[in-house]
């Protein structure tokens, strides 16, 4: 008795995390492979890249957090429809995130966020996403 209950959790343990992962993909994207998510050029060529995917096909997973120079932002692998990158997202606010914040995103890791907003700022100096809002946040 005692090692069935053992038996069925660990079945239970291991569906939850395997379902709690993002989808594997594949970067095939050169400009991708070569500079880092927070380089100018990778950014131009996400926008380019989004500019091509519907908004509905895309998940985003929350991979990490980061304040650098007192700016903070949040990196999201992308991925849809071909599209496999990383999205590094300015936080201006963090409305209905403060618990991601509080915790550098600690425990929140691979969380899937539905329906991720953000705007594009785009100039010849920099490119910038930036948060505006989520649906729903999937641990």
């Amino acid at each position: 008795m005692k090692f069935k209950l053992v038996y069925t959790f660990l079945i239970l343990s291991a569906m939850c995390l395997l379902s709690c992962d993002r989808p594997k993909c594949a970067n095939e994207n050169i400009i991708f492979k070569t500079n880092t998510p927070n380089s100018k050029k990778y950014k131009d060529e996400l926008v380019t890249q989004l500019n091509k995917v519907k908004d509905s096909k895309l998940t985003y997973w929350l991979q990490k957090y980061d304040e650098q120079n007192g700016k903070e932002t949040l990196y999201f692998n992308i991925q849809g429809d071909g599209l496999c990158a990383i999205l590094h997202l300015t936080m201006k606010h963090w409305n209905t995130l403060e618990n991601v914040r509080e915790t550098k995103a600690v425990g929140r890791r691979g969380a899937e966020f539905t329906n991720l907003k953000f705007k594009i700022k785009q100039d010849s100096i920099s490119t910038e996403f930036v948060f505006v809002s989520y649906d729903r946040l999937i641990d």
